[in-house]
């Protein structure tokens, strides 16, 4: 036992907390299943992997502040027809952001503009990217708080950071000078450097 313990506490000191935590069982599963040491260490360790990738990508949903979680096979294709299939699910294999292009979904309320953003959000979150959703109006209030307290670079520096930055409802209200600007920092900003996905009402233009 006290040898037992002194490798759980070996294991807690090199960040292995779950394969510690877990330890007691695992070695009782091995010894039933006849593993070999290898087999053993190889199991908890890939088990300690998959732990600490599901909590990575918990965390980065959580950065992400996404409205909802929404997935495309939960979207009703068949009740929106203009939509193309094909297309949106080419998208959600996010060959998009490895070019880092920008997408502009268009329409009238109610079409699942927002649900798809989300969703391809979604898909870019579970293969570990970073990303993060703000309305438009949201966004313009934390720009213009940081232009007004002088801490602007530093807050567009945050924004330029994510794989996937995602705009809702852009051209609900419009924009003053000092907005436009700022909006136009953040765009050129990201340029080259990850994907913007914009939602906007077709009627504004």
């Amino acid at each position: 036992m006290i040898e037992l313990e002194k490798v759980r506490l070996l294991l807690v000191e090199l960040g292995l907390s779950q394969f510690a935590f877990q330890l007691d069982a695992l070695l009782e599963k091995a010894q039933k299943e006849n593993q070999t040491y290898l087999s053993f260490l190889g199991n908890s360790l890939e088990r300690e992997a998959a732990i600490r990738k599901e909590k990575n990508i918990e965390v980065k949903f959580r950065m992400a502040h996404l409205p909802y979680r929404k997935t495309i096979t939960e979207f009703d294709f068949s009740f929106q027809h203009s939509i193309d299939e094909r297309f949106i699910r080419e998208l959600a294999g996010l060959a998009f952001l490895e070019r880092k292009e920008n997408l502009l979904f268009l329409g009238p309320p109610g079409v699942g503009k927002t649900h798809l953003a989300v969703a391809l959000g979604v898909e870019a979150l579970l293969m570990g990217q970073s990303v993060y959703f703000t309305s438009l109006s949201r966004l313009l209030q934390d720009l213009k708080r940081a232009y007004e307290e002088n801490r602007f670079d530093k807050r567009l520096s945050i924004h330029i950071r994510p794989r996937l930055f995602i705009i809702d409802e852009v051209g609900y209200l419009p924009l003053d000078r000092l907005e436009a600007t700022l909006l136009f920092q953040l765009i050129s900003g990201r340029y080259e450097k990850g994907s913007i996905i914009i939602t906007s009402n077709d009627s504004v233009y």
